[in-house]
């Protein structure tokens, strides 16, 4: 009798160590928010407002919403008053923490000459990507350039030199594996700012922000509006306008930890459990593929199945959607025939085809006089050359 009892408390024992284990290892959500600029870095300036206090006090609603809203989620900030961190410091943060989303938080502006410095209006959000447009390159440059305040910038950063439009060259080569999630929030963002805060909407853009690069997770930056616009200015000092704008970003996220739950829910139902401590390494990304629903006439004239014949040519990308849209859709401004391919989970729209890359110069003028961030992709055997 006695063997029995030890041998049922030792299951016992067992069991509890065993569901404690679970518990344990169960990982929160670790959410990385980064409030840009601070301390001796006061960012853009406005008649009365620095930057680096908005997106602080942006930066800490958005927390406590989520601390105080969302279960399972720990909040961590890059920093949670007015002090100087580096851009690099930043990343380290975020990658230290194991961060599953980082948001950087930013206020815009434009140089002191422009005749629209005082009326420019709008939110955008920004993932990495290189820039298309001159417009989005100078507010890389702006945003990276706090690394001249480190002495030894030119080592840490590897040569990367923000002012030198040659450096970005770097961001075309980097695979970033996390730019569909990336991309899906930052529409989510525009979304909510438009619709919460009633902001301009200026758009999901990309360019090269270093704090972006070196953060290994789905990342955003957002510029939440205008520093040097009066009008804009005031809002974002208000403790109103601080709230919606933490507001809109916090809808965003809970539909992205919605979806980031459902996922991960489903992939715990259709495979096996992992017993080890070392995660499983993350599929590689399936390749780009035209999506060929019926054969259509090109720009060229040759029928879309003459994609697989070994020929290289070129199109005009112009957009990219998490949804697939009708041919005859308004978003494409008049411009037909429109074809898309799809890669992952997003819709990848083109505009014209050409065996000669100097051929495909036309169309990609008539293009880029309608969406900005066009350019030119090459194609072979119908699937998109990297």
């Amino acid at each position: 009798m006695k063997h029995s009892y030890c041998f049922t408390r030792v299951l016992s024992l067992l069991f509890a160590f065993v569901l404690g284990l679970s518990v344990v290892s169960a990982k929160d959500f670790v959410l990385v928010i980064d409030a840009g600029h601070g301390g001796r870095d006061a960012g853009a300036l406005g008649n009365k407002a620095k930057e680096k206090d908005i997106n602080l006090g942006v930066a800490l609603k958005l927390g406590r919403m989520v601390a105080n809203n969302v279960p399972g989620v720990k909040v961590v900030y890059t920093r949670d008053k007015d002090v100087y961190l580096t851009l690099q410091e930043r990343a380290d943060k975020a990658n230290r923490v194991e961060g599953d989303l980082f948001i950087s938080i930013h206020t815009n502006s434009i140089d002191k000459k422009s005749p629209n410095r005082k009326t420019v209006a709008g939110a955008s959000t920004w993932t990495l990507g290189l820039h298309r447009s001159k417009e989005n390159l100078e507010v890389a440059k702006r945003e990276n350039s706090v690394i001249y305040l480190e002495n030894d910038f030119s080592t840490r950063y590897e040569g990367f030199d923000p002012n030198s439009t040659e450096s970005y060259i770097i961001f075309e080569f980097m695979q970033y594996k996390h730019m569909e999630q990336s991309i899906n929030f930052a529409s989510d963002i525009q979304h909510e700012f438009v619709s919460v805060a009633n902001r301009v909407d200026r758009g999901v853009r990309q360019a090269g922000f270093w704090v972006l690069a070196k953060t290994g997770m789905p990342a955003v930056l957002v510029e939440l509006d205008f520093i040097c616009n009066p009008t804009q200015e005031r809002f974002l000092t208000s403790e109103s306008g601080q709230t919606k704008m933490a507001q809109a970003i916090y809808n965003a996220f809970v539909k992205y930890k919605s979806d980031y739950d459902r996922k991960q829910n489903s992939r715990k139902g259709s495979a096996p459990a992992v017993t080890s401590s070392t995660p499983a390494p993350a599929p590689a990304p399936a390749p780009a593929e035209v999506e060929k629903p019926a054969p259509a006439k090109t720009q060229t004239g040759k029928a879309e199945q003459d994609d697989a014949s070994g020929v290289t040519y070129y199109k005009v990308q112009f957009m990219a959607l998490p949804r697939k849209l009708p041919a005859n859709s308004k978003e494409f401004k008049g411009l037909s025939p429109v074809e898309c391919y799809k890669e992952g989970s997003m819709y990848k729209y083109t505009y014209g085809k050409s065996t000669d890359r100097n051929g495909i110069q036309q169309q990609y003028k008539k293009v880029k006089s309608l969406f900005r961030d066009a350019f030119i992709i090459q194609f072979r055997d119908g699937k998109r050359v990297k």
